[in-house]
C-alpha cells in the first residue's frame, strides 16, 4: 500500500470559492497544522482516547472519549476470529449458500463495500447481497432471491429499534424460519430480546462504545464478511498496520496527515471532497460518504463528500474542491492518473491511495475513521455524535406512532398551492423573506 502526498504547484483555477486556495498554500498550512499537532501529542493523545482533543466543540471530554472504541477495534476483533470463521463453518455445512444483510447506513455499507470487492467462493463463502431500500418491489424482488436457496438473514441494528431493519425481518419471516435469522446489535437491546424471544440462530454483540459509522471493524461489518468467505485474518492484518502507523507523530501519521488536509480544506473554502475510485472500490466512496458527512456536517461547518461522480476534464472541476484517489493496483487506470496529474498543475489539492488487494479496505477503514475524528479538530466540532440523523428518527418514529393511533399521517397545509401542485415549508425557518 502507497499513498502520494497531497498538493502540487500552483497553477491556473477554475471559476469558484473566493475563498479557496491553491494546494500549495494549502500544503502549507496542513504542515503546520501536522507540526502543532506533533509539539501537542496529538496522535498519543488520540490513543488514550483523551476527548479534550475536541475541546472546540464544547463537549465535555469523557462525553467524547465514550464513543472512541473504535480504535481498539483491530487487535479486539483479531480475537474473534475464530469465533466468526467457526460461525462461517457451521452456516455452509447446514447447507445455507446465500447471506443477507437487513440494515441501513452503518449496519449496510461495510457489508456491501465486501460484497463488491471480494468475490464469492461457494466452498469458503456464501453469496452475500444487502436489502436497504423499503421500496416494495425491492423488498418483494430480495424476497423472491433469499427464496431460490437457502439464505442466512443478519438483522443489523445498532439501537436494535431502527424502523427499516425491523421491517425487513418482518418481510422475510413470512417466508423463512427464526433458525435462518442471526441478530447483530448491541448489548440489551430490543432486537437481542425479540432475537432471544423467537430463538434465532444467534445473537452477535458489538461493543456500545462504537458508533455506527466507525462500525466496519465490528461484527457489523465481518460477520457479513466472514459468511461471504472473506479471510477475516487477512483484513484485521491490514487494519492492524495502519492503526500501528497511525500511533507515529503526527507529520509521518497516516491517519492525522489526510484528516489535516481535508479539514484545512474545507477551512479554505475547498470543502467539496472529491473522492473517485476504481471500479471494485466505488462502494468505498459510499462508506467514506456518510462516514464524513454525518461525523462532520454539524453546526454550521462540515465536509460535503462527492462519491459516485464520473471523471471530468479538470477545467471542469471548481476551487472548491479537493480530490482523493483510491485504486486497486490491479484496477490502475492511466486515465484517472492523468487527470490526478492535470488536477495538480491547475492547482487543486490532490492525495492518491493506491491498495495493493481487496484486504487494504482493512487498513482503509482505519486511516479514513482517524482522519475523520482528526479532521473534526480542525473544524472545532464533535465528530461522533449525530444530532441530525437522531432528529430524523425521532421523526420517523413520532410520524409512526400517530399513524398507528389515528389510522393516518398528520396533514399540514400547503405553504403555496396551485392546479396540480402544492409546496410544504417550515414557515418558521422561511422567515419573512
Amino acid at each position: 500500500m502507497s499513498d502520494a502526498g497531497a498538493g502540487g504547484p500552483s497553477g491556473g483555477m477554475a471559476d469558484g470559492t473566493d475563498a479557496a486556495v491553491t494546494a500549495g498554500h494549502l500544503q502549507q498550512s496542513v504542515e503546520e497544522r501536522l507540526s502543532a499537532w506533533e509539539g501537542d501529542r496529538v496522535a498519543e493523545r488520540l490513543w488514550a482516547k483523551d476527548g479534550s482533543l475536541w475541546q472546540a466543540s464544547g463537549k465535555a471530554p469523557h462525553d467524547l472519549a465514550a464513543w472512541m472504541g473504535w480504535l481498539d477495534l483491530p487487535v479486539a476483533m483479531t480475537e474473534r476470529i475464530g469465533e466468526l470463521t467457526h460461525l462461517r463453518d457451521d452456516i455452509l455445512r447446514d447447507g445455507y449458500r446465500r447471506s443477507a444483510v437487513l440494515g441501513m447506513g452503518g449496519s449496510s455499507l461495510a457489508p456491501e463495500l465486501f460484497s463488491r470487492v471480494f468475490g464469492a467462493s461457494a466452498e469458503h463463502g456464501t453469496e452475500l447481497r444487502i436489502l436497504d431500500s423499503t421500496h416494495p418491489d425491492a423488498v418483494r424482488g430480495f424476497r423472491e432471491w433469499a427464496r431460490s436457496a437457502r439464505t442466512l438473514f443478519c438483522v443489523s441494528s445498532k439501537s436494535g429499534s431502527t424502523t427499516e431493519p425491523n421491517a425487513f425481518h418482518a418481510a422475510m419471516a413470512e417466508v423463512a424460519p427464526a433458525l435462518d435469522f442471526l441478530a447483530i446489535t448491541d448489548p440489551g437491546t430490543a432486537l437481542a430480546d425479540l432475537a432471544r424471544s423467537q430463538e434465532f440462530r444467534a445473537i452477535l454483540e458489538a461493543p456500545p462504545d462504537v458508533g455506527g459509522r466507525y462500525s466496519a471493524l465490528t461484527v457489523f461489518g465481518l460477520v457479513p464478511a466472514a459468511l461471504h468467505g472473506v479471510d477475516l485474518a487477512g483484513l484485521l492484518e491490514r487494519a492492524t498496520a495502519m492503526a500501528d502507523a497511525c500511533r507515529r507523530p503526527a507529520t509521518r501519521n497516516p491517519g492525522l496527515r489526510l484528516g489535516a488536509l481535508i479539514g484545512e480544506a474545507a477551512r479554505s473554502g475547498r470543502d467539496k471532497l472529491t473522492i473517485l475510485t476504481s471500479p471494485r472500490l466505488a462502494a468505498f466512496g459510499d462508506w467514506a460518504e456518510q462516514l464524513i458527512a454525518e461525523s462532520t456536517g454539524k453546526a454550521g461547518t462540515g465536509i460535503v463528500p462527492v462519491v459516485g461522480e464520473a471523471p471530468a476534464a479538470p477545467e471542469v472541476y471548481a476551487a472548491d474542491r479537493c480530490f482523493v484517489f483510491l485504486a486497486l493496483a490491479a484496477e490502475a487506470d492511466p486515465a484517472l492518473a492523468r487527470l490526478a496529474l492535470d488536477l495538480r498543475r491547475d492547482g487543486h489539492p490532490v492525495e492518491e491511495i493506491l491498495l495493493a488487494d481487496p484486504f487494504d479496505v482493512g487498513a482503509e477503514f482505519v486511516r479514513w475513521e482517524i482522519a475523520t475524528a482528526a479532521a473534526g479538530i480542525v473544524l472545532g466540532i464533535d465528530p461522533f455524535d449525530q444530532p441530525n440523523v437522531q432528529e430524523s428518527k425521532d421523526a420517523t418514529k413520532a410520524l409512526l406512532a400517530a399513524y398507528a393511533e389515528q389510522g393516518a399521517l398528520p396533514s399540514t397545509a400547503p405553504v403555496v398551492a396551485e392546479a396540480g401542485l402544492s409546496a410544504y415549508a417550515d414557515v418558521a425557518v422561511l422567515g419573512d423573506s
